[in-house]
């Protein structure tokens, strides 16, 4: 994993290393974070400051009971935790993604806006993160009228090339994603608990070799089941959709509490399947906004597909800290920056050149131009000279 200044700090603020219990300091939630970057960009500085000297002096002005500043130095010197951490998930052939990253996926920015999870950890093909698709969700103890329904959907969504989001959950989660795989289509699965073992099961082994499958947690790779974790991720199931389906949902529970966040947020369209199952909540989530979807799986598609088509995504999230973040989604111009960029370099750096000088000259931000400056050292064009440190075009 080649983490950068900024993804190294947002996992030593934000992430576990280990057991909660045996961690020393709390790390920040959701919330504490999206408060503390929002704090930092308008200081005008990025998570990577603090990992440099000096790190308290900018944290002078910083003033919050939850998160005091001891909080945040205790977090940032796990230095050696993380590096253990990484090499043993780098070793299980996981990889990490944070909100500033280019591949972060843009479906949960513009949805879930500062409340998106800062960082999340993954196997798989990772660019179906940002596919879309249906979100197929239900119970774990469905009946096998249920999980028929399931699979036959899958498959017609397999054979019309759309992706299959879902929680990998026993039930109605697993079979509607296996039989995508199965049919030769793709899934999406966001995972509650244990990733990494999840990326060694041999029944998504065949879907992450062949390219077919990601499967992606918010959570600490080796964490076990938890009530919370498992309400807290269905949420970013329909986020990274685009249209729903409710199969059976009880009269309590994530299915039923994950379907009532996506009405009350109108994230995406959401379809209910009918049912005579009187211990089923399908009926309420229909008064509650849902819409009934055809007693046929072959027959939902139509319906789905032009919903899916037709829904307008929230605004566009702007960019918390970096311009790598990715904005393709809704650009026309085609334009790739980091060309750009480098054919400044070109221009700039044929004699050795300060950091400050390029900041001066190219007007990017900090974080940016040091994340487009260690792509182009690793790509070779630009070599890092030392004492003092500057950049130079690689002859």
């Amino acid at each position: 994993m080649n983490l950068t200044a900024t993804a190294q700090a947002t996992l030593l603020l934000t992430s576990y290393f280990s057991a909660a219990k045996n961690e020393e300091c709390k790390p920040l939630s959701n919330t504490e974070w999206g408060r503390f970057a929002l704090w930092l960009r308008h200081q005008q500085l990025v998570p990577a400051d603090l990992l440099a000297a000096g790190a308290e002096t900018h944290l002078a002005h910083w003033n919050d009971s939850d998160i005091p500043v001891s909080r945040i130095m205790t977090l940032l010197g796990r230095s050696h935790s993380l590096a253990l951490a990484v090499e043993k998930w780098q070793r299980a052939g996981l990889w990490i993604v944070t909100r500033a990253d280019a591949d972060y996926p843009v479906r949960l920015k513009n949805q879930l806006k500062n409340d998106s999870p800062p960082v999340l950890f993954g196997c798989g093909n990772r660019a179906l993160l940002s596919k879309g698709g249906l979100a197929i969700v239900g119970s774990r103890n469905a009946i096998n009228d249920d999980l028929h329904f399931t699979e036959t959907l899958a498959q017609k969504l397999a054979e019309e090339g759309m992706n299959v989001v879902s929680g990998g959950a026993r039930g109605v989660d697993e079979h509607a994603m296996l039989a995508a795989l199965a049919a030769g289509g793709t899934a999406t699965g966001i995972l509650a608990d244990s990733l990494i073992k999840a990326a060694t099961f041999a029944k998504w082994r065949q879907g992450l070799m062949s390219s077919n499958l990601v499967l992606i947690s918010p959570f600490y790779p080796e964490a076990g089941f938890s009530v919370a974790n498992a309400m807290s991720r269905n949420k970013y199931i329909y986020c990274l959709a685009d249209s729903s389906l409710v199969v059976h949902a009880g009269m309590k529970g994530g299915t039923l509490s994950g379907a009532l966040e996506a009405l009350k947020h109108q994230w995406v369209p959401l379809w209910v399947k009918p049912t005579d199952d009187q211990q089923s909540s399908n009926v309420q989530l229909v008064q509650k906004g849902g819409r009934w979807c055809a007693q046929d799986a072959h027959d939902i598609l139509p319906a789905t597909l032009r919903a899916s088509r037709n829904y307008t995504p929230a605004q566009t999230q702007p960019m918390l800290f970096s311009l790598q973040e990715p904005s393709a989604p809704y650009s026309t111009s085609g334009v790739d920056f980091y060309s750009l960029f480098l054919r400044e370099l070109n221009r700039l750096a044929q004699t050795p050149v300060t950091l400050e000088v390029l900041l001066s000259e190219t007007k990017l931000h900090k974080e940016q131009i040091t994340v487009w400056l260690e792509k182009a050292m690793i790509e070779g064009s630009v070599e890092c000279l030392s004492d003092p440190v500057r950049y130079q075009l690689r002859q």
